[in-house]
């Protein structure tokens, strides 16, 4: 744990924090093991997030000026629970993990969930990340085995497209 919060602290993010994002969506998926499923770009982050049509919400962890986490998130539809929030990504320098900083970001998200009335807060985590799992556990989140996620890649979205 760092000494006080004033260490760290949690904000909305900015298009400036599009660069730091990226390296922490590229370490992200490196210790997932799908480093070379990145495609998105800086520029695609600083469009998607802050653009005219911007699609997901941002905050950050910032450590004296450096920003070592994020959890980006977005509004989805439940047909059963109305507006829910998804948390997409939520990541934490290794270097500053077990200081308190993943717990401050998933706060944020679900306070935000919490003030905007939301039905829900959903999110995936991969069966052999025992480390996220003991984490959100840790929350008392509920992990459904039940459901399977399903997903057409944007070549399998053409094939299907083209009849292939």
């Amino acid at each position: 744990m760092y000494e006080s919060k004033s260490e760290f602290f949690i904000r909305k993010g900015r298009p400036e924090d599009a660069e730091a994002i990226h390296r922490l969506i590229v370490e992200l998926a490196i210790y997932e093991r799908a480093e070379d499923e990145v495609t998105t770009t800086v520029e695609d982050l600083i469009e998607d997030g802050f653009g005219s049509r911007s699609i997901y919400r941002l905050f950050v962890a910032e450590v004296r000026g450096e920003v070592v986490g994020m959890a980006l998130w977005y509004e989805k539809y439940s047909t059963w629970k109305g507006r829910c929030g998804f948390l997409e990504d939520l990541v934490v320098r290794d270097s500053h993990r077990g200081k308190g900083i993943g717990k401050a970001l998933f706060l944020a998200v679900a306070r935000a969930c919490t003030a905007a009335n939301y039905g829900r807060m959903e999110w995936q985590v991969l069966d052999w990340n025992e480390p996220a799992i003991s984490f959100y556990k840790s929350l008392g989140s509920e992990l459904d085995p039940e459901w399977l996620n399903g997903k057409l890649t944007r070549k399998g979205l053409s094939e299907l497209e083209t009849g292939r």
